[in-house]
């Protein structure tokens, strides 16, 4: 069952963080000086060291060489249209004016030297201009470079990038450490049903995550289970989404055969599979839902369908 959202408590204005004072503090513990040298020894410039205003973490503002950055291997794949919209854009201001964030790579593979979790598009904009330089908040908290779905603001995620990057980073956090708990990686992996939706696409790249993700999004929950246990049991649940997805497509031709054309077609039949659930009822869990949703799947008569139920339908086009 999905956890319930906490309420926020309102807050008291100036009330959270640090003073400016205490930003600008001038302290510099090792892990502090550690991260200088490895800045140094890659070719590049500590410009200079502040504190986060909100948790107080240390920062430094640096100058790398472009070659020595490369973007985390769990991230969305490149948008071109974007990455040249950027660059025109750099190229008309004269002016790059967001640094991107970056940590020090687990494992320096020449020229790389830091990762960066949310600066694809604006690290190849730059090489694409034949940039020097970019500027770097670095941090020396490595787990950064993890929180990619928290931290990446350059671009909208649609759920098929959210999902396929959840993925990446949940096997690539099972390699590090199999059997810690999957719940320790909720800020990680933002949301649990993203990880079942990324097996989904990878092996269907056409999948239509859109029509099943509300379904899905409000059964899962994280659980206190080691990840590398989790990611097999998500694998099993996305098979049996394939499955029913498999099912969804001859109803969906079946409905076309009868002359039912809509964009949200799909998601109309999808909505159907869906059990029942009165307000203020908590949804079903996972295998529950599936169970549910294959025998409505197996049960679908086509001839039952009226126009009017697809007209009053609401539905959203797939990503």
């Amino acid at each position: 069952m999905a956890a319930k959202r906490a309420r926020r408590k309102p807050v008291k204005p100036s009330s959270v963080g640090l003073s400016v004072a205490e930003v600008a503090a001038a302290d510099t513990p090792r892990e502090v000086a550690s991260l200088t040298e490895a800045i140094e020894a890659a070719d590049g410039a500590v410009l200079a060291h502040y504190r986060d205003p909100i948790g107080g973490a240390h920062l430094l503002l640096a100058a790398l060489p472009v070659e020595r950055v490369a973007a985390t291997p769990f991230q969305r794949e490149l948008s071109e249209p974007h990455a040249k919209r950027l660059q025109k854009v750099f190229e008309q201001l004269g002016s790059f004016l967001d640094p991107i964030i970056a940590v020090a790579a687990p494992q320096a593979q020449e020229p790389v030297r830091f990762w960066t979790p949310n600066g694809l598009h604006r690290l190849s904009a730059l090489l694409r201009l034949g940039a020097k330089t970019v500027t770097a908040l670095v941090s020396p908290d490595p787990a950064l470079a993890y929180r990619i779905l928290a931290l990446n603001t350059e671009k909208a995620h649609n759920l098929r990038d959210r999902a396929r990057e959840a993925l990446r980073m949940a096997q690539g956090l099972a390699e590090i450490d199999p059997k810690r708990k999957e719940t320790e990686f909720a800020l990680e992996l933002d949301e649990p049903s993203l990880v079942t939706i990324g097996f989904a696409y990878a092996k269907r790249p056409r999948f239509a995550g859109g029509a099943y993700a509300p379904a899905l999004r409000a059964s899962d929950a994280f659980a206190a289970k080691g990840l590398d246990a989790m990611l097999a049991l998500r694998e099993a649940c996305a098979d049996r989404l394939l499955a029913i997805d498999d099912r969804v497509a001859e109803i969906v031709k079946a409905l076309q055969a009868r002359g039912f054309e809509s964009p949200y077609l799909k998601n109309f039949v999808v909505a159907r599979l869906r059990p029942f659930r009165p307000r203020g009822k908590p949804a079903p869990a996972p295998d529950a839902l599936l169970d549910h949703m294959e025998r409505a799947a197996a049960k679908f008569n086509v001839d039952r369908v009226r126009e009017d139920q697809l007209a009053r339908a609401p539905g959203a086009a797939d990503d």
